[in-house]
């Protein structure tokens, strides 16, 4: 099962190593990882999102929170949270092809932003589900890059 958390931490050199160190030295698999400042210059926040049952998440909450440098951790359940990705893929295009591929990007609100002689470069964000449905439409055109950021995520409430 997957887990998304929200680990809210100090802003501070050498946070990051010690937070995935604790990952690897335990033998637990970072999904997406996902780090940005907050509102406040002096907290971070991590997005992480991990795979495994609810004993493995309670270990890895234990062990997060023993780290001096977490402030808080959300663990969010399904529906609990909205989450958002961006993705930025090249794909084949040429003549025959460029406006189909045009109109995917329409009806899934991408941009394209980049323009090449054979190739169009999309940006494209959403939940998981909608990037892997617009991914799945692009790869009968040849997807030749792709990057993703990670999921990142807030409370509804």
């Amino acid at each position: 099962m997957r887990h998304t958390l929200s680990v809210l931490v100090e802003n501070k050199f050498g946070v990051l190593t010690r937070v995935s160190g604790l990952f690897s030295g335990r033998g637990f698999n970072i999904d997406t990882l996902n780090v940005a400042p907050t509102q406040d210059p002096t907290l971070s926040r991590m997005t992480i999102v991990v795979k495994g049952d609810d004993a493995t998440l309670e270990q890895i909450i234990k062990q997060l929170d023993k780290l001096v440098d977490v402030v808080k951790i959300q663990d969010f359940r399904d529906g609990e949270y909205v989450d958002r990705e961006l993705v930025l893929v090249k794909v084949g295009a040429d003549s025959k092809t460029r406006s189909e591929i045009m109109q995917i990007c329409d009806i899934f609100r991408a941009k394209i932003v980049d323009v090449g002689h054979k190739s169009l470069t999309v940006e494209i964000t959403g939940d998981e589900s909608k990037i892997n449905a617009f991914l799945g439409l692009m790869e009968p055109f040849g997807i030749r890059e792709l990057t993703r950021t990670g999921k990142v995520a807030m409370p509804r409430k």
